[in-house]
């Protein structure tokens, strides 16, 4: 494995303990954020915040084979989602936004900017997440505790939740994504959204904050999968990253 791959993964072990660490002290992020995400301040917990440069990936580019090809994942983080950091930043700077603030802070009033900002800002965030929202392959992967009871809650089943959110995006029409979010009232719901637009978003069609995304454009599976959309879906749930998904879903 690379010197690049173990320094990539030592940050981002770094990262998700730190964010572990001082979850305590911000359990009021999320639900401050709940209540207050349809108008245009933000309130980032600093386990949250996503800034505007690209993190190193949290593993190796083959590290999620056999459902992800490892030139899959070279493409599509060194070339698409370094170009999203970087026109993002280009953007920033045109329009006089401070890099450093929270990126959420940003697309919480995306409708102030410009489409450049929307299209990249939404595609280095949407990305950032997407990455450690992953991991190898799992035996039975699936969730457990809080986060497990919420989703058999709301979906009745885990089986009925998983099989709504692949429709989401097996039936999003052309480029985008399937997510998982918490709404106004800390209700789980599923949704998805056109090219790199994410809930997080004054102008999106569905509001809330993430907790799991699905990148349904065709770069993200099509050298493996072809036309196979359905094919990668159906896999993916093979490598997500439920501990990530739960620290999010922690923070309500």
């Amino acid at each position: 494995m690379s010197k690049k791959s173990n320094t990539g993964r030592r940050t981002f072990l770094k990262t998700s303990l730190q964010g572990t660490i001082v979850a305590g002290a911000g359990l009021s992020f999320v639900g401050s954020f709940l209540e207050s995400y349809a108008t245009p301040r933000v309130v980032t917990h600093s386990s949250f915040k996503t800034g505007f440069d690209q993190e190193p990936l949290p593993y190796a580019y083959n590290a999620l084979e056999n459902i992800i090809d490892a030139m899959t994942m070279e493409i599509h983080y060194s070339k698409h989602a370094a170009a999203y950091s970087k026109n993002l930043k280009e953007a920033a700077f045109a329009e006089g936004i401070n890099v450093s603030r929270p990126l959420e802070e940003v697309l919480s009033n995306v409708s102030k900017y410009s489409a450049k900002v929307r299209n990249n800002g939404g595609g280095h965030y949407n990305h950032e997440m997407f990455w450690k929202s992953m991991r190898p392959k799992q035996v039975n992967n699936l969730p457990t505790g809080n986060l497990l009871a919420a989703i058999e809650k709301q979906f009745s089943s885990f089986a009925n939740f998983k099989t709504q959110f692949s429709d989401a995006g097996k039936n999003r029409f052309g480029s985008g994504w399937a997510w998982l979010y918490a709404g106004k009232n800390k209700e789980l719901k599923i949704g998805s959204s056109p090219n790199q637009d994410n809930p997080l978003m004054d102008i999106s069609d569905i509001k809330g904050f993430p907790l799991l995304g699905l990148d349904v454009w065709e770069h993200a599976y099509y050298l493996k999968y072809q036309n196979k959309r359905a094919d990668y879906i159906d896999n993916w749930w093979n490598v997500v990253n439920w501990d990530f998904v739960a620290q999010r879903f922690a923070m309500m």
